[in-house]
Protein backbone atom coordinates (compact mmCIF):
# COMPACT_ATOMS: atom_id res chain seq x y z
CA UNK A 1 0.00 0.00 0.00
CA UNK A 2 1.12 3.48 -1.25
CA UNK A 3 2.30 5.21 2.18
CA UNK A 4 1.95 9.03 1.52
CA UNK A 5 3.09 9.77 4.75
CA UNK A 6 6.79 8.54 3.87
CA UNK A 7 6.64 10.82 0.82
CA UNK A 8 5.78 14.03 2.66
CA UNK A 9 8.61 13.08 5.03
CA UNK A 10 11.50 12.47 2.27
CA UNK A 11 9.96 15.71 0.81
CA UNK A 12 10.21 17.67 4.01
CA UNK A 13 13.69 16.25 4.54
CA UNK A 14 15.01 16.48 1.16
CA UNK A 15 13.96 20.45 1.46
CA UNK A 16 15.44 20.96 4.53
CA UNK A 17 18.21 19.78 3.05
CA UNK A 18 18.38 22.10 0.30
CA UNK A 19 17.58 25.36 2.38
CA UNK A 20 21.12 24.52 4.36
CA UNK A 21 22.78 23.69 1.31
CA UNK A 22 21.60 27.67 0.04
CA UNK A 23 22.37 28.54 4.05
CA UNK A 24 25.85 27.64 3.80
CA UNK A 25 26.19 29.22 0.39
CA UNK A 26 25.15 32.22 1.31
CA UNK A 27 27.01 32.54 4.56
CA UNK A 28 29.99 31.35 2.29
CA UNK A 29 30.37 34.99 1.08
CA UNK A 30 31.27 37.57 3.49
CA UNK A 31 28.91 40.63 2.22
CA UNK A 32 32.42 42.78 3.50
CA UNK A 33 34.77 40.79 1.54
CA UNK A 34 32.32 41.96 -1.73
CA UNK A 35 32.00 45.52 -0.38
CA UNK A 36 35.98 46.00 0.20
CA UNK A 37 36.32 44.34 -3.62
CA UNK A 38 33.83 46.86 -5.22
CA UNK A 39 35.73 50.19 -2.49
CA UNK A 40 39.12 49.09 -4.30
CA UNK A 41 37.96 49.05 -7.52
CA UNK A 42 35.99 52.29 -7.54
CA UNK A 43 39.18 54.17 -6.09
CA UNK A 44 41.49 52.47 -8.40
CA UNK A 45 39.20 53.78 -11.61
CA UNK A 46 39.22 57.17 -10.10
CA UNK A 47 42.96 57.09 -10.25
CA UNK A 48 43.89 59.33 -13.33
CA UNK A 49 47.55 58.61 -13.11
CA UNK A 50 50.09 56.28 -11.31
CA UNK A 51 52.87 54.07 -11.45
CA UNK A 52 52.68 50.83 -9.81
CA UNK A 53 55.46 48.49 -9.62
CA UNK A 54 55.61 44.64 -8.57
CA UNK A 55 57.94 41.67 -7.97
CA UNK A 56 56.11 38.65 -9.28
CA UNK A 57 56.80 35.33 -8.70
CA UNK A 58 55.06 32.36 -10.76
CA UNK A 59 55.54 28.73 -10.16
CA UNK A 60 55.38 26.24 -13.05
CA UNK A 61 54.99 22.53 -13.08
CA UNK A 62 57.25 20.38 -14.68
CA UNK A 63 56.29 16.91 -16.60
CA UNK A 64 57.11 15.43 -13.19
CA UNK A 65 54.65 16.88 -11.08
CA UNK A 66 58.04 19.52 -9.86
CA UNK A 67 57.30 22.94 -8.92
CA UNK A 68 59.89 25.59 -9.66
CA UNK A 69 59.67 29.16 -9.41
CA UNK A 70 59.71 32.49 -12.17
CA UNK A 71 60.72 35.96 -10.91
CA UNK A 72 60.01 39.21 -12.31
CA UNK A 73 59.85 42.38 -11.94
CA UNK A 74 57.12 44.69 -13.65
CA UNK A 75 56.86 48.43 -14.00
CA UNK A 76 53.47 49.83 -15.01
CA UNK A 77 52.78 54.10 -16.13
CA UNK A 78 49.41 54.68 -16.62
CA UNK A 79 47.92 57.93 -17.68
CA UNK A 80 44.00 57.76 -18.65
CA UNK A 81 42.77 57.00 -20.55
CA UNK A 82 44.78 56.84 -23.29
CA UNK A 83 48.19 56.14 -22.59
CA UNK A 84 50.27 53.27 -21.06
CA UNK A 85 53.91 51.92 -20.59
CA UNK A 86 54.51 48.49 -18.94
CA UNK A 87 58.10 46.58 -18.71
CA UNK A 88 58.39 43.19 -17.49
CA UNK A 89 62.01 42.66 -16.43
CA UNK A 90 63.14 38.67 -16.37
CA UNK A 91 66.14 36.64 -17.28
CA UNK A 92 63.88 34.36 -20.14
CA UNK A 93 61.35 37.03 -22.19
CA UNK A 94 61.92 40.30 -20.98
CA UNK A 95 59.10 42.33 -22.67
CA UNK A 96 58.00 46.26 -22.96
CA UNK A 97 54.40 47.34 -23.65
CA UNK A 98 53.63 51.08 -25.14
CA UNK A 99 50.48 52.25 -26.01
CA UNK A 100 49.90 56.39 -26.88
CA UNK A 101 46.54 56.33 -27.76
CA UNK A 102 46.85 55.54 -31.18
CA UNK A 103 49.09 52.56 -31.41
CA UNK A 104 50.09 49.79 -29.66
CA UNK A 105 53.73 48.28 -29.71
CA UNK A 106 54.97 44.72 -28.00
CA UNK A 107 59.07 44.97 -27.67
CA UNK A 108 61.48 42.14 -26.97
CA UNK A 109 64.65 43.51 -26.09
CA UNK A 110 66.38 40.57 -26.02
CA UNK A 111 65.62 38.97 -29.68
CA UNK A 112 65.00 42.75 -30.44
CA UNK A 113 62.31 42.17 -32.62
CA UNK A 114 58.86 44.56 -32.10
CA UNK A 115 55.23 44.69 -33.69
CA UNK A 116 52.79 47.90 -33.64
CA UNK A 117 49.33 47.63 -34.57
CA UNK A 118 46.19 50.57 -34.44
CA UNK A 119 45.29 50.58 -31.33
CA UNK A 120 41.88 51.79 -29.48
CA UNK A 121 40.79 54.92 -28.07
CA UNK A 122 41.15 54.00 -24.32
CA UNK A 123 43.35 51.72 -22.00
CA UNK A 124 40.09 49.27 -20.85
CA UNK A 125 39.39 48.84 -25.17
CA UNK A 126 42.90 48.01 -25.39
CA UNK A 127 43.11 45.47 -22.68
CA UNK A 128 39.90 43.97 -24.53
CA UNK A 129 41.47 43.54 -28.30
CA UNK A 130 44.80 42.38 -27.12
CA UNK A 131 43.10 39.50 -25.42
CA UNK A 132 40.34 39.33 -27.94
CA UNK A 133 42.30 39.37 -31.14
CA UNK A 134 45.96 38.68 -29.98
CA UNK A 135 45.89 36.55 -27.61
CA UNK A 136 47.69 38.50 -25.38
CA UNK A 137 46.82 39.60 -21.97
CA UNK A 138 48.26 42.46 -20.50
CA UNK A 139 50.52 42.61 -17.04
CA UNK A 140 48.50 44.12 -14.15
CA UNK A 141 44.90 43.69 -16.13
CA UNK A 142 43.47 43.56 -13.46
CA UNK A 143 43.61 47.00 -12.46
CA UNK A 144 41.73 47.57 -15.07
CA UNK A 145 38.88 45.67 -14.39
CA UNK A 146 38.13 45.41 -11.08
CA UNK A 147 34.62 46.83 -9.89
CA UNK A 148 34.07 46.37 -13.30
CA UNK A 149 30.91 44.13 -15.27
CA UNK A 150 34.02 42.25 -16.51
CA UNK A 151 34.94 41.14 -13.12
CA UNK A 152 32.56 38.22 -12.92
CA UNK A 153 31.55 38.84 -9.05
CA UNK A 154 28.63 36.52 -9.53
CA UNK A 155 31.57 33.81 -10.04
CA UNK A 156 32.96 34.06 -6.56
CA UNK A 157 31.16 31.13 -4.19
CA UNK A 158 33.30 32.00 -1.08
CA UNK A 159 34.55 35.40 0.25
CA UNK A 160 35.96 35.71 3.85
CA UNK A 161 37.81 38.91 5.41
CA UNK A 162 40.56 36.94 7.15
CA UNK A 163 41.67 40.35 9.38
CA UNK A 164 44.61 42.45 9.52
CA UNK A 165 47.92 41.86 7.63
CA UNK A 166 51.02 44.11 6.86
CA UNK A 167 52.78 43.87 3.25
CA UNK A 168 56.13 46.25 3.27
CA UNK A 169 55.32 47.84 6.42
CA UNK A 170 51.84 48.94 5.42
CA UNK A 171 48.65 48.10 7.04
CA UNK A 172 46.12 45.69 4.99
CA UNK A 173 43.29 43.79 5.54
CA UNK A 174 43.69 40.34 3.70
CA UNK A 175 40.66 38.84 2.18
CA UNK A 176 40.62 35.31 0.48
CA UNK A 177 38.39 34.11 -2.43
CA UNK A 178 36.56 31.29 -4.59
CA UNK A 179 35.80 30.42 -7.22
CA UNK A 180 35.83 27.52 -9.76
CA UNK A 181 39.14 26.35 -10.30
CA UNK A 182 40.87 29.31 -8.56
CA UNK A 183 41.34 30.21 -5.36
CA UNK A 184 42.75 33.94 -4.78
CA UNK A 185 43.71 36.65 -1.95
CA UNK A 186 43.73 40.00 -1.65
CA UNK A 187 45.44 42.56 0.56
CA UNK A 188 43.82 46.08 0.53
CA UNK A 189 45.54 49.07 1.76
CA UNK A 190 43.41 50.56 4.93
CA UNK A 191 42.45 54.23 5.08
CA UNK A 192 41.50 56.45 2.46
CA UNK A 193 43.85 54.72 -0.49
CA UNK A 194 42.09 51.18 -0.45
CA UNK A 195 44.73 49.68 -3.19
CA UNK A 196 46.00 46.55 -3.48
CA UNK A 197 49.24 45.55 -1.91
CA UNK A 198 49.43 41.71 -2.64
CA UNK A 199 47.35 39.37 -4.72
CA UNK A 200 48.04 35.34 -4.74
CA UNK A 201 46.11 33.38 -7.12
CA UNK A 202 45.93 29.24 -6.73
CA UNK A 203 45.34 27.37 -9.55
CA UNK A 204 43.08 24.49 -8.15
CA UNK A 205 42.73 22.43 -11.71
CA UNK A 206 46.32 20.98 -11.07
CA UNK A 207 47.10 19.03 -8.45
CA UNK A 208 50.09 20.57 -7.41
CA UNK A 209 48.27 23.93 -6.75
CA UNK A 210 50.77 26.24 -8.58
CA UNK A 211 50.87 30.16 -7.32
CA UNK A 212 51.31 33.19 -8.60
CA UNK A 213 51.86 35.96 -6.40
CA UNK A 214 52.42 39.68 -6.97
CA UNK A 215 53.60 42.35 -4.18
CA UNK A 216 52.76 46.14 -5.45
CA UNK A 217 54.53 49.39 -4.93
CA UNK A 218 52.55 52.51 -5.82
CA UNK A 219 53.01 56.15 -6.99
CA UNK A 220 50.40 57.95 -7.24
CA UNK A 221 52.07 61.14 -8.43
CA UNK A 222 54.31 60.20 -10.99
CA UNK A 223 56.33 62.49 -13.29
CA UNK A 224 56.04 61.81 -16.95
CA UNK A 225 56.03 63.46 -20.47
CA UNK A 226 54.55 61.96 -24.04
CA UNK A 227 57.54 60.38 -24.91
CA UNK A 228 57.31 57.57 -21.69
CA UNK A 229 54.57 56.03 -23.95
CA UNK A 230 55.84 56.20 -27.32
CA UNK A 231 57.98 53.60 -28.63
CA UNK A 232 61.49 54.19 -30.68
CA UNK A 233 62.46 51.58 -32.29
CA UNK A 234 66.64 50.36 -31.51
CA UNK A 235 68.63 50.73 -35.14
CA UNK A 236 68.95 47.33 -34.50
CA UNK A 237 65.73 46.18 -34.02
CA UNK A 238 63.37 44.27 -36.34
CA UNK A 239 59.85 44.39 -37.31
CA UNK A 240 57.80 41.81 -37.55
CA UNK A 241 53.71 41.19 -37.43
CA UNK A 242 51.53 40.85 -34.61
CA UNK A 243 50.19 36.81 -35.21
CA UNK A 244 46.57 36.89 -34.37
CA UNK A 245 45.01 34.65 -31.92
CA UNK A 246 47.88 32.14 -31.78
CA UNK A 247 51.20 32.66 -29.12
CA UNK A 248 54.45 33.47 -31.21
CA UNK A 249 57.62 33.77 -29.36
CA UNK A 250 57.05 37.61 -29.33
CA UNK A 251 53.72 37.19 -27.59
CA UNK A 252 53.99 37.74 -23.93
CA UNK A 253 52.44 34.53 -21.96
CA UNK A 254 49.90 35.02 -19.99
CA UNK A 255 51.79 34.44 -16.70
CA UNK A 256 54.98 36.97 -17.41
CA UNK A 257 54.19 39.71 -15.24
CA UNK A 258 50.11 39.19 -15.48
CA UNK A 259 47.97 36.77 -13.65
CA UNK A 260 47.27 32.77 -15.58
CA UNK A 261 44.15 33.11 -17.17
CA UNK A 262 41.51 33.21 -15.43
CA UNK A 263 37.86 34.90 -15.40
CA UNK A 264 38.69 36.66 -11.73
CA UNK A 265 37.64 39.91 -10.37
Amino acid sequence: MFNSRIVIASAAALIASSAVASAQADTAIDPDAIAALNKMGSYLRSLNAFRVQATVTTEDVLDDGEKVQRMSNTTLLAARPNRLFVQVVNERKPRDFYYDGKSFTLYAPKVKYYATVDAPPTIGELVDRLDDKYNIEMPFVDLFRWGTPESNLSDITAATDLGPSVIDGTTCEQYAFRQDGLDWQVWIQEGEYPLPRKLVLTTLTDDARPQHTSVYSWNLAPSFNDAAFAFVPPKDANKIKLAENTLTDLNVRKSDGGAEKHEKP
